[in-house]
């Protein structure tokens, strides 16, 4: 069983990370040691989920838990996360993109590199999901938590949010956000769906 999935060209768009599945196709990224990939892949053997991931040995630690618990469904790809939202993954193929305490790049002079403040993630993030197709997003960072509700009101057009009540679905916990939640901070959490045309 190989976990890694390596794109066969990187200067275009992938025709298909699970070929021949018809199952939804889930993304984690920036998805640390594995926990809630190989938690969802586990717990959804109907879903698909791609692990995005540019350190190299959080690669090697989801692989690794991905082939221990011996799940078909679910792979991990050494990227980095706002190309590979906006330029490589399939056009109106992920039913879900789930961003979980994200760097949060603090600094004031910083926070343009933010994913959520970037045009290159959000098209990208509208030209990936398939119609009511869905973002998550967790974060311990109010600034971060601020830019994102602020670039998804300015896109009401594409996207909607949705209520997250605590009990939704079932949802493993990261092990950074299990880290901040150790340390006593808060999480803050958001939810939108595609507006489907």
């Amino acid at each position: 069983m190989n976990s890694l999935f390596a794109p066969p060209d990187y200067f275009q768009e992938l025709p298909e990370v699970f070929p021949a599945s018809p199952r939804p196709l889930e993304i984690d990224l920036g998805c640390g040691d594995g926990t809630f990939i190989t938690g969802m892949a586990a717990q959804h053997p109907e879903r698909d989920f791609l692990g995005v991931e540019r350190m190299l040995g959080r690669v090697d630690k989801t692989m690794r838990k991905i082939e221990r618990m011996q799940l078909p469904n679910a792979r991990v790809m050494r990227l980095e996360s706002a190309y590979t939202v906006g330029w490589l993954l399939p056009s109106a193929r992920v039913s879900r993109l789930h961003l979980l305490c994200p760097d949060p790049w603090p600094k004031k002079s910083h926070a343009a590199r933010r994913l959520v403040n970037q045009s290159e993630f959000l098209d990208g993030l509208h030209r990936i999901l398939v119609p009511n197709g869905e973002f998550l997003l967790k974060t311990d960072d109010q600034p971060y938590f601020e830019d994102a509700l602020a670039s998804f009101e300015s896109r009401t057009h594409q996207f909607k949010r949705l209520d997250w009540p605590d009990d939704a679905f079932f949802y493993p916990t990261t092990d950074f956000e299990q880290d901040w939640l150790n340390m006593g901070r808060s999480i803050r959490r958001a939810r939108w769906q595609k507006i489907a045309r």
